[in-house]
């Protein structure tokens, strides 16, 4: 795949990144009234108009990993997607990438899920194929802000920048400019912005430490195992028993 060309408005001294001036490459739709003001950037129009979207709300009751049936403080799909957003804006500002549109991609990134994680995306998809069909999460989060999301009289969905939604389908997999046809204008032959690459780095980082979290709540976490297995985790581990004694005598093999 090619590299994004800094003809498109690309910053030289931060190749393939989207400035904080940068205004976004446009929309498939004409400008609308509405669409732009001086006191906020596009990337962050985009934000705004994901954070109070339907589906954006529907994702608290999407399950994580573990359901409410045995605690009140495991992870569900929105807070995950809070905790990617945090970390997306922290990097993105420390590497001086565009932190509004890095924010909008973290915001929208699990927007097209259905409950019960990939699982349910799995079983969506058999059921889909006996009718010759297919689901994927990418592809429904786009139909998501481009057409079902009702929200202004003027235009179907959101009406979202180009680079946010090419991030959607972009930020965690590839897809063939042959098979999907329907996605050429999303420039299947380069890679997305940094922004949108980020995305599936730091939602790696938020759910593989939420797990750990979440499973030490549900008292399902071998720490003797885990120290075992994962070399990194017994490393940390060890400084805070080093650290905090008293506190680490509460923690045994399966709970703390």
């Amino acid at each position: 795949m090619g590299l994004r060309s800094p003809g498109r408005g690309l910053y030289r001294t931060r190749p393939y990144a989207r400035g904080l001036g940068h205004p976004g490459i446009g929309f498939t739709r004409p400008s609308l009234p509405g669409n732009s003001a001086s006191y906020r950037r596009e990337f962050a129009r985009d934000r705004d108009r994901i954070i109070h979207a339907r589906a954006f709300r529907r994702l608290e009751a999407k399950t994580q990993v573990f359901t409410t049936r045995y605690s009140d403080h495991f992870r569900n799909r929105l807070t995950h997607t809070l905790e990617v957003t945090q970390i997306a804006r922290t990097v993105a500002e420390a590497l001086g990438l565009n932190a509004d549109l890095a924010e909008a991609l973290a915001l929208v990134h699990d927007i097209g899920h259905p409950p019960f994680g990939h699982a349910g995306e799995r079983r969506l998809d058999a059921l889909m194929r006996r009718y010759g069909g297919s689901f994927d999460h990418n592809l429904h989060a786009l139909r998501i802000v481009e057409q079902f999301e009702q929200r202004f009289p003027a235009h179907p969905g959101l009406n979202l920048t180009f680079e946010v939604r090419e991030g959607i389908i972009k930020h965690s997999r590839d897809y063939s400019p042959d098979k999907f046809p329907e996605l050429n204008e999303y420039l299947l032959d380069q890679r997305p912005p940094l922004e949108a690459q980020l995305i599936d780095r730091v939602d790696e980082i938020a759910y593989n430490t939420a797990d750990l979290d979440d499973a030490m709540e549900a008292e399902l976490l071998d720490l003797d195992q885990l120290n075992r297995e994962v070399p990194f985790f017994a490393e940390a581990f060890s400084r805070v028993v080093r650290l905090y004694p008293r506190r680490s005598a509460n923690l045994n093999s399966t709970k703390r």
